[in-house]
């Protein structure tokens, strides 16, 4: 019967189900009934509503829950018309679900989508042996849905499941398209995810509003960034670098983010949206010369868009107008972001409390119930920034790992601990496992527990090390420390659809080494070369912190699945992923010989090295080619599919290879440079590689008594950006047969 019909035959069926489960609650006070009929997918349909429970409450009838449904047709379409949702309230204030299974269906009783997404997730999990991931799925379909032998009940006591940080939206998501988005957004989901960041389209924000202030469009596209620069304008560091867009592009992406919030919303994810905290063009106050507009100096060689201060009429102007413009396009905002000094800046003579308080006035007057994301980053927000809030409607982001204790909760705001996991979307296996387990239930039970209102993913870039996320989003609906070990042997059952010893034994092992703390070692091969190289960024470090030959023991372990594992997908990318990073180690220890040997005069053993250092990265770009992942060509080609004329499509693949390299601005000095490093096909070949060449060939005529020359590396840099070589995008190869290929042909010592 279809549900959504509306024939008399389907009245008379729910007034007699009310008839009967209200005379079946009479009689006996002790459960209460609630049926949804669900049909197959893609259509679904409503449910009958539901009788009241013993309580006297009427929980919903599930209807809001439909776009799980939705969802399961887009990730686990196997699952199509085996799933039943039902609506319950919360639990003395906790999300909550419930999962049974009943007539080979799953049955989900949750508070609300995103509960129920994650009450899905877990099933999929722990019961199917299949996961939906951030970089390699195992979704095989599964025929008959396992049975549980009793209900699974959880409830999350942290009200906030975060995701997302303002350098994502580029390192990651400069170039992605709505399909890239909706997969992201349905990840999401199923990790409980209830409040993102959602910035794309913000430029058609600023655009409207500047021109109710005099701007014309050519003053207006000086203010805006390039496409992949967003972030750092968001966060009042640049303005203009990368540019400038055009209208098209700003259309395209106002389509874009019309399309997130929706999907983010369907499925119970609050968007956090750029708020109006002052930021405003340098030009401003040539403009408006009576203004009080204080200059906030330059970050990084980048002059710094200026502050608006608050107690200023034409910010309460400012705000109404901008405020107004982002409802118009986006309909209305609850949280809203946006941080005073950050990274920098001067608020040396401004008095703090009633700059703050005015900001987040401007908010409440956009929406009562607005909530302030602040980040918890570098000294902010300041403590007398925070004294003239209203702890109601603020919420602050922990992003270093040990403020929430230095600063004592941020004096009983409301707070999220948090995680940056990586920075730049760098390459490589890392992540402090251990503490991600352990902190957030030792944060909850502290002194200052009461304040922390949830956990968070704030990770620069998405596009690694899964593992890290899942374990984080996996602790907001445990509420003890984790047996870290034994959640690994369920994570490999997950991962890859089965448990094995060797698998067990790989990663029991990746968790002593790669995983063991935060620290990520930086690839050699992507370092500016010199004879002491200690970093590949200006804030990193080559050193490699654990037992390298317990990985390349990892490795050998992990491969010894291929034959029966090859054709899952998570399984192809963790091979490639962690042979790339025994290479990359290989690759350090080849680098020491080379200068060793130069050191020593040592002709023959400099050459040896080199040939060594050179293979190594050959390999490593052979074996890169067989994933998207990890090939140049994936990112390259997203940038200029992003525009529609050639100029478009060239500024946008500009912005892409800037961004990975020297990051700007023009100057050779820049301390960006390499900041967003990639161990990727293409890349290594030929930008690293000829880095490295160059080097090699002025220290091999220095050996032979010639004199050297100095090498202009950013002018090699500067050009490569310029260039317009296309790069493959399909992959090339088998990636488990190439990743045992590659370690075999390294030689180990026992």
């Amino acid at each position: 019967m279809l549900l959504n019909t509306h024939s008399s035959k389907l009245e008379w069926l729910r007034a007699e189900m009310r008839r009967k489960v209200l005379s079946m609650q009479k009689a006996a006070n002790s459960a209460w009934l609630l049926l949804i009929l669900i049909t197959t997918l893609p259509h679904p349909l409503d449910a009958i509503p539901p009788p009241a429970s013993p309580a006297g409450e009427l929980p919903s009838s599930g209807l809001e829950l439909r776009p799980i449904l939705d969802l399961v047709h887009r990730v686990v379409p196997w699952m199509d018309g085996k799933l039943i949702l039902i609506r319950i309230p919360k639990e003395r204030g906790d999300d909550v679900f419930d999962l049974r299974t009943e007539g080979g269906k799953l049955v989900i009783r949750a508070s609300d989508s995103s509960s129920a997404a994650a009450g899905l997730n877990y099933y999929l999990r722990h019961y199917c042996h299949r996961s939906m991931s951030l970089v390699g799925n195992n979704l095989a379909p599964v025929k008959v849905l396992p049975g549980l032998a009793q209900p699974v009940h959880r409830t999350s006591r942290l009200k906030y499941r975060y995701f997302l940080n303002y350098c994502t939206f580029n390192y990651s998501f400069a170039f992605a398209d709505w399909p890239a988005w909706e997969s992201e957004i349905d990840w999401m989901a199923l990790n409980g995810i209830n409040l993102a960041l959602a910035v794309n389209g913000t430029e058609a924000v600023w655009e409207n509003t500047l021109r109710r202030f005099g701007y014309n469009d050519a003053e207006i596209l000086q203010f805006l960034p390039g496409p992949a620069y967003t972030a750092w304008w968001l966060m009042g560091n640049l303005e203009g670098w990368g540019g400038p867009l055009t209208e098209r592009l700003i259309d395209d992406r106002v389509v874009l983010e019309k399309k997130i919030l929706a999907r983010m919303r369907d499925l119970g994810i609050e968007p956090l949206m750029q708020g109006f905290y002052g930021m405003v063009p340098a030009s401003l106050a040539k403009k408006f010369p009576d203004a009080r507009i204080p200059k906030q100096g330059r970050w990084n060689d980048f002059r710094r868009p200026e502050i608006l201060l608050s107690s200023d009429p034409l910010f309460v102007r400012m705000a109404s107008i901008y405020y107004e413009e982002m409802s118009k396009l986006y309909g209305p905002v609850r949280f809203y972001g946006g941080d005073l000094f950050h990274e920098g800046g001067i608020a040396e003579g401004l008095d703090l409390a009633p700059l703050g308080r005015g900001v987040q006035d401007a908010m409440l007057k956009a929406n009562p119930d607005a909530v302030w994301v602040l980040q918890g980053w570098q000294g902010n927000p300041k403590q007398g920034l925070l004294d003239g809030l209203s702890p109601a409607h603020v919420l602050i982001l922990n992003m270093e790992s040990d403020d929430w204790e230095k600063r004592k909760g941020f004096g009983g705001l409301p707070w999220i601990w948090g995680a940056i996991n990586d920075y730049g979307d760098n390459t490589g296996l890392f992540g402090g496992l251990p503490r991600i387990a352990s902190e957030p239930a030792r944060a909850k039970t502290g002194p200052y527990g009461a304040s922390m209102a949830g956990v968070g993913a704030l990770m620069e870039g998405t596009n690694n090390n899964p593992v890290v996320y899942e374990r984080l989003f996996d602790a907001a609906w445990i509420n003890e420390r984790v047996d870290l070990r034994g959640w690994i042997r369920d994570y490999v059952k997950w991962r890859y659809g089965e448990g094995t010893p060797e698998l067990e034994h790989a990663w029991q092992l990746l968790l002593d080494t790669v995983y063991i703390s935060s620290a990520r070692p930086e690839p050699i091969f992507c370092a500016r070369p010199s004879l002491a190289v200690k970093s590949v960024s200006t804030w990193g470090s080559t050193n490699v912190p654990y037992d390298e030959a317990k990985l390349e023991e990892a490795a050998r372990e992990f491969l010894k699945g291929g034959d029966r594992l090859r054709g899952i997908d998570a399984y192809q990318y963790d091979a490639v992923n962690l042979v790339r990073q025994v290479l990359s180690n290989r690759g350090g220890e080849a680098y020491r010989k080379m200068v060793t040997a130069y050191q020593a005069h040592d002709v023959a053993g400099f050459a040896a090295a080199w040939q060594e250092f050179l293979k190594l990265t050959c390999a490593e770009d052979s074996l890169l080619r067989t994933r998207r992942e990890f090939m140049l060509g994936t990112w390259l080609a997203a940038a200029k599919t992003m525009g529609h004329t050639k100029e478009e499509k060239n500024l946008c693949e500009k912005n892409a290879r800037t961004l990975i390299t020297y990051w700007g601005p023009d100057d050779p000095a820049t301390v960006a440079r390499d900041y967003a490093y990639k161990e990727w096909s293409g890349l290594l070949e030929d930008y690293y590689l000829p880095r490295w060449e160059m080097f090699v060939e002025d220290l091999g005529a220095r050996l032979r008594g010639r004199p050297g020359r100095g090498i202009n590396y950013f002018e090699f840099e500067h050009r490569w950006t310029e260039e317009r070589k296309d790069y493959p995008v399909d992959p090339l190869g088998d990636p488990v047969r190439a990743a045992a290929a590659a370690l075999a042909s390294l030689s180990f010592g026992e």
